[in-house]
C-alpha cells in the first residue's frame, strides 16, 4: 500500500509520461510536422506552410495556460507554382494539446480559411508536390 501511495504521489508531482519523448516548448519553437502542413518556429517568429501556400507571424508566438493562440501575421496563397509575392493580412488561431498542434489560418482581407490541419512536434512535415521554403534554424 505504501508502495502505491509513493507511485501515485511521484506521478502527481513530476507528471504523466510522454511516450514520445518529446516536450514542446513553452512558446512553440521548434519543427512541427504534419501531413502537407508545417510550422517552423524561434524565439522571434514562426513560419507556416498549408499546402502550397506559406505565412507568417513576426514575433514569438506564446499559447495561453490552456494552449491556445490567436495572433496576426501574414499569408500568401498563391506560392505555387509561381510565387507571385501577395502578402495577406492573415490571423493564425490555434491550440497545443502535448505535441499536437491544430492550426487554421484566416485571411482578413479575403474570406479565404486554410485548415484546420494537425501538426505534430518534431515531425517532419510531409508536403507532397509543394516545398518548404524555409528550414528551422
Amino acid at each position: 500500500m505504501r508502495m502505491m501511495l509513493a507511485v501515485v504521489a511521484s506521478v502527481v508531482l513530476i507528471g504523466p509520461c510522454d511516450p514520445t519523448g518529446l516536450k514542446p516548448p513553452k512558446d512553440l519553437a521548434g519543427m512541427w510536422g504534419g501531413e502537407n502542413a508545417a510550422l517552423i518556429a524561434d524565439d522571434s517568429s514562426a513560419h507556416i506552410h498549408i499546402g502550397c501556400t506559406y505565412g507568417d507571424v513576426h514575433h514569438r508566438i506564446i499559447p495561453d495556460r490552456d494552449g491556445r493562440f490567436d495572433v496576426p501575421g501574414e499569408q500568401n496563397i498563391t506560392a505555387h507554382p509561381v510565387d507571385r509575392g501577395i502578402l495577406h493580412p492573415a490571423r493564425f488561431v490555434g491550440r497545443v494539446i502535448g505535441t499536437s498542434l491544430t492550426l487554421t489560418v484566416t485571411l482578413t482581407d479575403t474570406t479565404v480559411t486554410l485548415g484546420p490541419v494537425q501538426v505534430f512536434f518534431g515531425k517532419e512535415p510531409q508536403m507532397g508536390p509543394c516545398p518548404i521554403c524555409r528550414k528551422p534554424r
